[in-house]
């Protein structure tokens, strides 16, 4: 069960980039009726409160001090796009459901497109958001992100009904990131019951209300990291004993399963009769943001073609670490992720 190289000898980057550097796709079209074509392999990807990302890649982050912009570059962000970006890197079957609308709408619309995979977008009257991201060559990052516009009764009635419709061709339903102003907080407690009524499998990548009040509806997989697992239990993870507690404990709460992201650290992962330590090995990081995404994005992939949870789970580690030694918001593609699958390390907690 465990993978080779379980010792954390740190691993060279030459190697890993030569393996292929997947940045923004900025080639391809996406047709939202190809996903017509799509058997029970898909996986629907939801994201409630998309935006323009503005990426800044800077010499140095520093207080009182000049920085430098190395690159400057936009893409279409979004947890749930995130996911379906690796997903389709991966040769994996994705849709990518989400919101568009205001005067961004056609610039999102258009870097959503160039990724390659289907999307659906549902309309809404006001303005996507625009979020900003600033990594530098020591690996130090910051984003901000604005809350999102406010929709109305009929904009979440529209992309629910976008969602179960597309539900019966599904195999795993996604439900990605923040719910912006106007979405109840048990919105995807809603789509995690419906999804069930399809036997679709549902992993839930949340925080906050929607992380608490969708748990209890028992989606397959809940995947928070630890500052969202801490807000949730209310209580600070520290050691490798809470991390371990932590997993079970959310699973208590109502998810079949648990994937409790680390960081560098790799993860904890808890089902009903087991729990598995995943440690990834010692690699120079260079821009964690994203690699969270990543994460939750190849475990729902491997789980797709019908891996073992720990072996999801591995594959998981495998591409957030492989993630955050890219620069700037970008995802390593399959060939980068097994180079680094061979490295980690999965083993039962007893």
């Amino acid at each position: 069960m465990a993978g080779t190289g379980a010792s954390r000898e740190k691993l060279s980057p030459s190697a890993f980039f030569r393996a292929g550097f997947c940045r923004v796709a900025r080639t391809g079209t996406s047709d939202s009726g190809g996903a017509r074509e799509y058997n029970r392999e898909l996986i629907i990807s939801v994201t409630l409160n998309p935006a323009i990302d503005q990426n800044i890649a800077a010499d140095q982050l520093v207080f009182e001090d000049r920085a430098y912009i190395l690159d400057t570059f936009q893409s279409a962000g979004g947890r749930g796009i995130n996911a379906s970006r690796v997903i389709h890197s991966f040769g994996g079957k994705t849709l990518a459901v989400t919101f568009s609308g205001g005067e961004g709408a056609g610039e999102f619309e258009k870097l959503l497109r160039s990724y390659g995979f289907p999307c659906e977008f549902v309309a809404m009257k006001n303005a996507i958001r625009h979020n900003l991201s600033i990594t530098d060559r020591q690996g130090l990052s910051v984003k901000l992100n604005e809350r999102g516009p406010e929709l109305s009764r009929a904009e979440v009635k529209g992309i629910e009904d976008a969602i179960r419709r597309r539900l019966p061709k599904a195999k795993v339903l996604m439900l990605c990131g923040s719910l912006p102003p106007g979405v109840p907080s048990e919105f995807y407690s809603r789509l995690v019951h419906a999804a069930r009524e399809q036997k679709v499998r549902t992993l839930l990548d949340t925080d906050s209300d929607p992380l608490t009040l969708s748990i209890e509806a028992g989606p397959t997989v809940v995947t928070p990291n630890q500052s969202e697992a801490e807000r949730l239990l209310g209580r600070a993870l520290l050691t490798r004993s809470h991390f371990v507690e932590a997993a079970q404990r959310i699973r208590e709460m109502g998810a079949e399963s648990v994937v409790l992201s680390l960081g560098a650290r790799g993860a904890v992962g808890a089902t009903e009769d087991r729990v598995f330590e995943c440690v990834p090995p010692r690699v120079e990081a260079v821009c964690p943001i994203g690699a969270g995404d990543a994460l939750a994005a190849a475990f729902a992939w491997a789980t797709s073609k019908g891996k073992a949870f720990y072996d999801a789970l591995r594959w998981g580690v495998a591409a957030g670490t492989a993630s955050a030694m890219l620069p700037g918001i970008s995802f390593a593609s399959l060939e980068q992720t097994k180079a680094i699958y061979r490295h980690v390390d999965v083993r039962p907690v007893s």
